[in-house]
């Protein structure tokens, strides 16, 4: 994975130029997980798979851990084609 693609997506993040879907609100709050988790996990993160098939865009995975620096955060998200990323879920890593 190209590594500009991964400070494009924490530069959406710290820029605060993304979108949630209501999926992944629903996701976060029945994980326990708050805003705060879920940015963490993406500034702290690491793209673990790509997928390219979507016809809206390449959808990423990445891993990262939560505020409390232990728990980890995995989000699946895209670019839109106006350039916000969109965090499509959000879910606890429980595979080690």
């Amino acid at each position: 994975m190209p590594r500009r693609t991964v400070h494009r997506i924490k530069a959406a993040i710290r820029e605060g130029s993304y979108d949630m879907t209501v999926h992944a609100l629903e996701e976060m709050a029945e994980d326990g997980l708050d805003i705060l988790d879920v940015e963490s996990s993406i500034l702290s993160g690491t793209i673990m798979k790509s997928e390219k098939g979507d016809p809206r865009g390449t959808r990423n995975t990445i891993h990262g851990t939560g505020t409390d620096r232990t728990m980890r955060v995995g989000t699946v998200g895209r670019f839109t084609e106006t350039g916000r990323y969109l965090i499509i879920t959000v879910y606890k890593v429980t595979e080690t």
